[in-house]
């Protein structure tokens, strides 16, 4: 048995639906009290502050040295300042928070890009940050669980499912009928069988898998591929029940629980291996307030295709004053359960906590149209910079996304420059920031 008396039990989803939909019905649709204020003069200094790391960005990336090593420091650069960027914004000061951040989560997110790139060479940048975005929680929760913040190969694998897996079943091109088959093969796969892949795209997802394979045996660590089984029966549920949900027969409320819970529960599991109820809890949980949070993000782009999510349902019947009140309410209920989870560090808890609150505030200020101005006013006392500033700030940088991806492109590039058996030297090397595992399944 592993450490902190992990225990080796069936997963009961469905008991954490119900105990998570009871906590959000219980939940209070009244303003959330979210702390202190941020005074105008904080929030203004806040944004000189901003304005200043964005110029020293757009500097860098005026540079005209455009060879692969310039690119990987100018590229290390901007990340320095993206993490200044989200330390001033959350006010962390504990240096090993910010190591964490500046050190570990960068690299990570560039070793993957570039394991990515060495798994498949056409794989899309939009694809990778998308994968990227998930490994950052599953190497968050290593931090959480107490265990080293490394890219291993489970977690590298189950990232990358999502641009194979995830994106074709919310593909809505795609036939019903046509997700459904390819589902239960998938399904198969997980279970440990080897069904013929339909596609190369399948031979792909049968692959990754085999990396989770690699680090974790099926008979020591049964839990893993039982979280994984999970995730993919609530996508499942997802695709057959949309119909359902469009004729009312079931709120969208189950599907955002499911989906968003099994997720991150998955990702704990690949973490860590094994897993404590309390830490059980927090993930499933924390998954959903991350579920959320994309719903709200994606509150236009779900409106303009139809998906129907909490805050589109919301914004149908009038504004999403009382549904984000109690989101905040419930996120706030999750991060309270962090204190049952013994490597959590305080410091570490209060930027989860902090990094969830505000990710829900940002994304109300991207859509003014659909909170009543009182409630945008009082919301706007607890994000570090004002609305206006956040939401002109964020045309900006997407007006710089063309220019970070190619700069990015340089970094990781579409084929190794060196030669695979000296690449491979060099990741052995690395063994202290854990590369070695994933580099020995990938050369």
């Amino acid at each position: 048995m592993a450490e902190d008396n992990r225990e080796a039990c069936h997963l009961d989803v469905a008991g954490l639906i119900t105990e998570a939909v009871a906590i959000w019905d219980a939940g209070s649709s009244d303003f959330p009290q979210l702390g202190s204020t941020c005074p105008v003069e904080e929030q203004m200094r806040r944004e000189r502050l901003l304005d200043c790391r964005l110029e020293a960005i757009d500097a860098e990336l005026r540079k005209t040295s455009r060879t692969r090593a310039a690119a990987e420091r100018t590229i290390g650069r901007i990340t320095s300042l993206f993490v200044q960027v989200s330390t001033d914004a959350l006010s962390v000061e504990d240096a090993a928070i910010q190591h964490l951040l500046q050190d570990g989560f960068s690299q990570i997110g560039t070793d993957l890009a570039r394991y990515a790139r060495r798994l498949d060479p056409g794989v899309s940048m939009i694809d990778i940050l998308q994968a990227a975005r998930n490994a950052w929680t599953a190497c968050g929760l290593q931090a959480l669980l107490g265990k080293p913040v490394q890219l291993t190969p489970a977690i590298f694998a189950y990232s990358m499912l999502y641009p194979y897996s995830d994106n074709y079943l919310d593909d809505p091109a795609i036939s019903q009928a046509e997700k459904l088959r390819f589902s239960d093969r998938f399904r198969r796969r997980l279970k440990g069988g080897c069904p013929d892949a339909a596609n190369e795209r399948e031979e792909m997802i049968w692959r990754l898998v085999g990396l989770v394979e690699s680090e974790y045996a099926r008979a020591d660590f049964p839990q893993v591929y039982e979280s994984l089984l999970a995730i993919h029966r609530a996508q499942e549920e997802s695709v057959r029940q949309m119909e359902s949900i469009r004729r009312d027969e079931i709120h969208p409320v189950q599907v955002t629980l499911a989906k968003g819970g099994t997720s991150v529960l998955a990702d704990a599991y690949l973490a860590a291996g094994e897993l404590t109820q309390a830490e059980v809890r927090f993930a499933f949980n924390w998954g959903i307030v991350l579920q959320l949070g994309d719903d709200l993000q994606d509150l236009h782009s779900d409106r303009v295709r139809g998906s129907l999510t909490l805050f589109t349902a919301a914004a149908a019947q009038g504004t999403l004053d009382e549904v984000t009140s109690r989101t905040l309410h419930f996120s706030q209920h999750v991060m309270a359960q962090m204190t049952g989870l013994p490597h959590a560090s305080a410091s570490l808890q209060k930027l989860l906590a902090q990094s969830s609150r505000l990710l829900l505030i940002r994304s109300a200020a991207n859509e003014p149209d659909v909170y009543s101005p009182a409630y945008l006013a009082e919301l706007e006392k607890y994000s570090p910079f004002r609305f206006e500033f956040l939401r002109e700030r964020e045309q900006r940088f997407l007006r710089r996304r063309r220019s970070y991806a190619r700069l990015f492109e340089q970094v990781v590039g579409a084929i190794p420059e060196k030669p695979w058996a000296e690449a491979r030297n060099d990741a052995l090397k690395r063994a202290a920031r854990g590369s070695t595992v994933l580099a020995d399944n990938l050369f």
